[in-house]
């Protein structure tokens, strides 16, 4: 079972906010030891980004910011100082026998301490030592930081996510959650198993280099391939798709919902559940392409068609009709939904301070898996580590 891969496993984390705490919490998750050093008085910022918070059952002034409980399930907790020299002898020697370390620091901050990847390498040669940092290692802007928001715009994913100009709301928008920090996390993973793996091989470690910005232009995937091969910025275009149509959120006369076209076949089902079959056997918009080209004038078409029926009216046939389609729900219809329950998605685990905590399963794992670690207090660990 997966969540057993990393049994032995030691992985040190001295990351903070989300990025790097997304990687170790997934390495926990896969059966690793992740023991996260933090500053014994401030610990990692999220602790504090809050509310809401999970509030200790036992009647103590303990608390958990929810943001912090999103990441670090699963971790042990030591309070090591590493700006004065004892604590950076304590985590010396952790990381001699580490087989991770994985930080966040601005370039050259662990250096100034005898932290860096050199220096831990020449006691520890097996270690792999992973930085994730806003602009990487190296390069003009190196000494930078920088939080997902900015990167969500620099490297471009704002430049066409929102409303196009001359709609209402028009400009560029962010997306709800910080999907930089948490893609930089997945990639962070990958990298890291991946030189696990390449270790076996070698017996070496190696320093990975793991940059915001660069996970931001990788990010843009299709839009980014469509700018390289057409030489046009991608245009905001708010809900609809930039290749694929009509692929996009209509009103039906009882609320929302998205209709998701992805072939010439799904588009002819639809017309014929719409009672519009001209539409697909007219020229505008018999390919995708086709339709693409001539949006403005399917999309003005269907708006007029969907509000003459209820959503579920419209969601029943398009079941029996095998076209795509989704709701627009909220989180708590989000964790209602019966295929969301079925799958288990939301599990908890049982802390001695905090009491009972909800956390979202690892979709990596199996909707079975063994109880789940909670996240730590600030320190809780540092005596048994």
């Amino acid at each position: 079972m997966l969540h057993r891969a990393l049994e032995g496993v030691r992985v040190l984390d001295l990351s903070r906010i989300l990025a790097g705490p997304w990687c170790t919490q997934n390495l926990a998750d896969l059966g690793a030891d992740v023991v996260k050093v933090e500053h014994p008085q401030r610990g990692d910022d999220t602790r504090g980004w809050g509310p809401p918070y999970q509030i200790a059952e036992d009647g103590s002034e303990q608390r958990m910011s929810a943001y912090f409980i999103s990441c670090n399930r699963g971790k042990r907790s030591v309070g090591i100082d590493y700006s004065v020299p004892e604590g950076a002898a304590r985590l010396l020697e952790l990381a001699r026998d580490a087989d991770v370390l994985v930080e966040n620091y601005k370039v050259g901050t662990l250096k100034r301490y005898g932290l860096d990847y050199a220096s831990l390498k020449a006691v520890n040669p097996r270690l792999i030592y992973l930085s994730i940092t806003g602009f990487g290692q190296d390069g003009p802007m190196a000494d930078k930081p920088g939080y997902d928001y900015v990167f969500q715009g620099m490297g471009g994913l704002m430049s066409y996510t929102g409303q196009p100009d001359g709609s209402p709301g028009a400009g560029p928008l962010r997306t709800g959650v910080a999907v930089v920090d948490v893609s930089t996390g997945m990639y962070a993973t990958s990298a890291v198993l991946a030189a696990l793996y390449q270790r076996q091989q070698t017996g070496e470690g190696q320093h990975l280099d793991i940059a915001l910005l660069d996970v931001a232009v990788a990010l843009n995937a299709n839009q980014g391939a469509n700018y390289l091969i057409s030489g046009d910025n991608p245009q905001r275009s708010g809900n609809a798709h930039p290749n694929c149509a009509p692929y996009e959120v209509f009103r039906c006369a009882d609320g929302y919902l998205i209709l998701a076209i992805g072939n010439d076949a799904q588009f002819a089902r639809f017309c014929e559940v719409a009672g519009r079959g001209d539409l697909a056997a007219d020229p505008r918009y018999i390919t995708n392409s086709d339709r693409i080209g001539n949006i403005a004038s399917l999309r003005a078409a269907l708006t007029d068609v969907f509000p003459t029926r209820a959503r579920e009216d419209w969601t029943r046939a398009f079941d029996a009709a095998g076209v795509p389609w989704g709701p627009i729900n909220t989180m708590e219809e989000v964790f209602a939904h019966p295929q969301v329950r079925h799958r288990r998605m939301q599990q908890t685990a049982e802390h001695p301070v905090m009491g009972t905590i909800s956390m979202v399963r690892n979709p990596m794992l199996p909707a079975n898996p063994q109880p789940l670690q909670p996240p730590p207090l600030l320190g809780e660990h540092t005596g048994g580590v």
